[in-house]
C-alpha cells in the first residue's frame, strides 16, 4: 500500500518494504526523517537513530506527536501512510525548480478548472490532512471532512488571510480615559480603590465586546455552511 509513495522518495527497497518487521520499521523511520522531513536538527536525532534502545517505542512516539500526525504511534499504517505523505509534500517542496515549468498533459489549452471538481474525499491522504489542519486551528471534528474543510477556509478566510493579519498587526493607540467621568455606583471610602475599580470595571466591558466579536464570528460561520445548498440542515448533516 505504501510503495508508489516510496518510489516516489527512491527509497531502496519500495516494493520488499515490511512494516511489520521491527528493525526494518525502525531503519525506515530513522531513514525518512534524516533524508526527507527532518523535523529534528541533526543532534537531536540520537534517540531515533538508536534503533536497538528499549526506550526507542518511547521516543518515537514522541516524534510522532512533534510532527503534528493525526494518528497514534500504535496506529502504524495509517501513521506510516501519514510521514510519507508528509515527506512527499516536503520533498516537492524541496525541488519545487523541477516543476514549475513542467504542465501536465493534455493542459495546453484547457481552461482552468475548479480547484477542488478532482477532489478524491476518501483518499487517506486528504483525510490526514484535514484532521491535522483541524487540530492545528483547533476546529472541532466533523465525520464528513468536506466540512470540515469548509470552516477551515473560513476561519482562514476569517483570520489568517493577508488582510486579515494586516488588520490585526496594525497599531492601536490606546485613547485617553477620564476615570473620574466613569459613574462607579458605590463609594469604598477610598480614592485610590475607587480608581481601580473604575479601571476592573472598564477592563470587564472590553472582555465582553471582545466575548461579542467572538459570538458574532462563530455565527457567520454557520450561517455560510448553513447557506450552502448542498446542507440539509433539517438533517443536521451535509447533502451529497
Amino acid at each position: 500500500m505504501f510503495r508508489r509513495k516510496l518510489q516516489a522518495l527512491d527509497y531502496h527497497n519500495p516494493a520488499g518494504f515490511n512494516c511489520k518487521d521491527e528493525t526494518e520499521f525502525r531503519n525506515f523511520i530513522v531513514w525518512l526523517e534524516d533524508q526527507k522531513i527532518r523535523h529534528y536538527k541533526i543532534e537531536e536525532r540520537g534517540n531515533l537513530r538508536n534503533i536497538h534502545s528499549s526506550e526507542w517505542p518511547r521516543h518515537y512516539d514522541k516524534y510522532v506527536q512533534d510532527v503534528n500526525a493525526p494518528f497514534k504511534a500504535e496506529e502504524r499504517q495509517e501513521t506510516i501512510d501519514w510521514l510519507l505523505g508528509l515527506a512527499v509534500r516536503l520533498e516537492y517542496g524541496d525541488n519545487a525548480s523541477k516543476y514549475q515549468n513542467a504542465k501536465p498533459l493534455g493542459t495546453e489549452n484547457s481552461k482552468p478548472s475548479e480547484p477542488l471538481i478532482n477532489l478524491d474525499v476518501s483518499n487517506p491522504d486528504f483525510k490526514a490532512g484535514v484532521t491535522a489542519l483541524a487540530n492545528l486551528l483547533q476546529i472541532q471534528r466533523h465525520d464528513d471532512y468536506l466540512v470540515m474543510l469548509k470552516a477551515i477556509r473560513i476561519l482562514v478566510q476569517e483570520r489568517l488571510s493577508p488582510e486579515a493579519i494586516a488588520k490585526s498587526n496594525s497599531s492601536k493607540e490606546g485613547l485617553p480615559v477620564t476615570l473620574d467621568k466613569h459613574v462607579l455606583g458605590f463609594d469604598t471610602g477610598d480614592a485610590v480603590l475607587n480608581d481601580a475599580a473604575r479601571i476592573l470595571r472598564l477592563l470587564h466591558v472590553e472582555e465582553l465586546r471582545q466575548l461579542q466579536t467572538k459570538i458574532n464570528e462563530a455565527i457567520v460561520a454557520v450561517q455560510a455552511i448553513i447557506a450552502d445548498p448542498k446542507t440539509d440542515h433539517r438533517l443536521g448533516k451535509v447533502g451529497r
